[in-house]
């Protein structure tokens, strides 16, 4: 008898329950017998050598069980140096800092308190050098934050790296496509804009924690990570031991957005417990988050060739992008988003420039996005600007360039299941675009605007599933995706139970552990639904043929209507036996040719998200007030249509912080000035807009598990430039920096009326 659809419910989460009555596993709550806490020392200046580290004070605390600096990490890890990319960095600063908050020593203590007083004994002498901040002047600055660089070689897309001697260039990605300078010599009209972008932070509230439990034969690590694959083969590398001497396992994370990827604590407390052969657990604190990684600040210099129809010819784009002190992933994030910065237009003339550079920042990587809605918002507030000056309206003329299914995007790769022109259209039916608008009255004026994105999945990348059923018909997920609240346990269970024909919240899902799940690449960028949710397919699928085999073996007719229980009943003659099917998913990818960044297939599938909204602006204040947000994407088929949903309008209002309201502020020195919450804000009840509205258009990824494909960042891409081109149609003024603050705003509004007011 066949059960329900699973997919296409609007299933309640699977661990809804486990986390609202406060029995959901974090490792934040985890203790072992023995257990240390580590606290550590931190740089106060951005760049310099280190003269000398004393901590005999600190040692001499009662409660003090070490402190440990390079000095005796090298001892046991003898090139302690991590990262996706490069491997560049230290797990204790050797030799140099690089950053403010960068680690210098650690402390250790069964008391975090003592080892956090413990900590503030550590003195330490610098030799200060200059420091370099800014992305743009860090291309050509002769102050190098590294002199060497030593490239990770750990997955495919970057084994070309090897960053460029003598500068702060970690990776130069290169576009050209057709003739760009004939056809900017023969437009009607050419554009050209800037656009900033600022650092701003993760902020989930679980903050890093990681605690690992050694001994000479093996280390156990306890993490909150996004991409426990990856932290075993990391580790494995440093120790230089067999991946089967590690093993790394995670729980619920309380949220990561990309913070908790790679090699984050794992690397340092695994040190520090073979260091003092006991467990240690670092938890950091929301402060400490700040100086440990970041979303990249990123400056675009954009131009426009038009036609005399409204066409735009050619596009040449230029973005350097502020990676801070480390690479992290950030070089990854260059080039795959990079590739994108002509917008999703259909544009025979491109050519893009995407540099990843070092400064002495925190660490920049991945966060929601991937770097998508920092190019969206240069290339939709230039889009709008020159829709304005053709004085075409802004819709039309996006209209008339948008990329449509079966022509080439920038790189060559043609364009399938992108439903880029149905997620305009649709939008636009929802704002009804083109009825008259309400202008409001007196001081505040009403504007709306509206913006378009899109993103290539990460590639290549693999997963690996199993499929366990047990001899009473019951089934285990066992896979490497982590759940860090986009349901992603939900999405899994429903899969295999489409597949095998059981209710979904029967299906038990397997948190990682890599001693026990196979291995995923990451969860990052989108990619869990149509990677890994390909290989939970394939998975049921090898577990219900090997079930049908089972049956045939018994003299069963095909299609016998006979329980799985009494199938392994029958076989063994009691409730014994197993099945496990398995699967790996690899997406075919062709890498960009160096010189000319052209690929043919550049990406497995291609995420589409739109944004339209309504707002106030007070114009004697700057004050914004949103009164609508409508978000409008392409997820393929949804699994889950009640997870997509607050997915999109999460992603919506997280972007929306880092529109209006969030920067990390530093001074001339490099020192951050709001570290906390207390003054670095995120949005609140009050920020958002009473009317939050997500859909999906009607749409299949036919390489998707069930046409489904990936959905938590496409709602992020068009915030920024839509609510900036809202506030060009209330009030008249562009902004061209982010965040879009009252006192900008404001301070804009007395620019045009010709009475600037002096920057402070």
């Amino acid at each position: 008898m066949r059960a329900a659809r699973q997919v296409g419910r609007s299933l309640p989460r699977l661990e809804a329950r486990a986390k609202v009555t406060g029995r959901a596993e974090y490792i934040h709550n985890l203790q072992l017998p023995g257990m240390l806490y580590g606290k550590l020392v931190r740089s106060p200046i951005a760049h310099g050598t280190i003269r000398r580290i004393d901590a005999e004070a600190a040692r001499a605390m009662a409660g003090v069980h070490a402190v440990i600096t390079s000095a005796e990490v090298r001892q046991i890890i003898p090139s302690p140096y991590y990262g996706p990319a490069f491997h560049d960095q230290p797990i204790l600063a050797i030799d140099k800092v690089r950053h403010i908050g960068e680690p210098v020593a650690a402390v250790l203590a069964a008391d975090a308190a003592i080892a956090e007083a413990a900590a503030q004994l550590v003195t330490v002498e610098y030799d200060e050098l200059p420091g370099i901040f800014d992305e743009v002047e860090a291309a050509t600055s002769p102050v190098l934050v590294h002199e060497a660089l030593k490239p990770a070689g750990t997955f495919a897309d970057l084994k070309h790296l090897g960053g460029k001697r003598g500068t702060n260039v970690a990776l130069e990605f290169r576009l050209r496509r057709g003739d760009v300078e004939r056809a900017f010599a023969a437009a009607g009209q050419v554009f050209e804009h800037s656009f900033r972008s600022q650092p701003v932070m993760h902020t989930p509230l679980e903050p890093m924690v990681a605690l690992a439990e050694a001994t000479e034969a093996s280390v156990t690590i306890h993490t909150a990570s996004q991409s426990p694959s990856f932290v075993r083969i990391e580790i494995a590398r440093l120790l230089g031991w067999p991946e089967n001497r590690v093993r790394v396992r995670t729980a619920y994370l309380g949220g990561g957005f990309g913070a908790k990827l790679y090699i984050k604590l794992e690397a340092l407390v695994t040190a520090l417990a073979l260091l003092a052969r006991r467990p240690v657990k670092v938890s950091l604190t929301m402060e400490e988050q700040f100086y440990t990684i970041t979303r990249h600040a990123c400056t675009v210099r954009i131009k426009s060739a038009v036609d005399r129809d409204g066409r735009i010819t050619a596009r040449r784009c230029e973005v350097w992008w502020n990676g801070g002190a480390y690479a992290d992933i950030g070089p990854r994030v260059t080039q795959k988003s990079g590739f994108t910065a002509a917008g999703p237009y259909d544009i025979e003339n491109v050519a893009i420039d995407s540099v990843a550079l070092y400064t002495n920042r925190p660490p920049a990587g991945a966060l929601r996005g991937f770097g998508i809605p920092q190019l969206v918002w240069a290339y939709e507030s230039h889009t709008d600007l020159i829709a304005r000056a053709l004085a075409l309206d802004p819709v039309e003329f996006r209209r008339r360039n948008i990329l449509r299914e079966g022509r080439p995007q920038a790189t060559g790769t043609v364009m399938r299941d992108a439903a880029i022109a149905a997620v305009l259209e649709r939008l636009a039916q929802k704002l009804e675009w083109g009825r008259p608008f309400e202008r409001g009255t007196g001081p505040v004026k009403r504007g709306r605007g509206i913006a378009l994105g899109f993103k290539a999945s990460i590639s290549p990348t693999a997963s690996v599933a199993l499929v366990t059923i047990a001899a009473d018909g019951s089934c285990a997920v066992q896979c490497g995706t982590v759940d860090m609240g986009q349901g992603s346990d939900t999405a899994m269970a429903q899969i295999a139970a489409e597949v095998l024909n059981l209710p979904a919240e029967s299906v038990r899902i397997v948190h990682p552990d890599t001693d026990v799940t196979p291995y995923d690449m990451a969860t990052l960028g989108s990619r869990s639904t149509f990677h890994m949710g390909n290989a939970v397919k394939r998975a049921a699928e090898d577990a219900r043929d090997k079930l049908a085999a089972l049956a045939a073996e018994l003299g069963l007719p095909p299609g016998a209507n006979v329980e799985i229980a009494e199938l392994f009943r029958r076989r063994y003659g009691m409730q014994a036996g197993t099945i496990i099917g398995t699967a790996s998913f690899l997406p075919s990818y062709a890498p960009p040719d160096l010189a000319t960044g052209l690929t043919d297939n550049a990406t497995p599938f291609w995420m589409v998200g739109a944004t339209g909204v309504e707002l106030e602006v007070d114009s004697e204040t700057g004050r914004v007030r949103l009164l609508r947000l409508v978000t409008v994407a392409d997820v393929g088929t949804p699994l889950n249509p009640r997870i997509v949903e607050t997915q999109l309008s999460g992603a919506a209002i997280m972007q929306l912080g880092f529109t209006l309201l969030e920067s990390m502020e530093f001074d001339r020195d490099g020192q951050l000035k709001n570290p906390s919450f207390a003054d670095y804000k995120i949005p609140g009840l009050g920020d958002l807009p009473a009317r939050i509205e997500s859909e999906t258009v009607a749409a299949s990824q036919h390489s998707g598990p069930f046409g489904a494909k990936g959905v938590g960042e496409s709602g992020t891409f068009g915030v920024s430039p839509a609510i900036a081109n809202a506030i060009h149609d209330a009030v008249g003024v562009r902004l061209t920096s982010l965040p879009l603050t009252p006192e900008a705003i404001y301070r804009a509004i007395r620019a045009a009326a010709g009475d600037s007011l002096a920057e402070e």
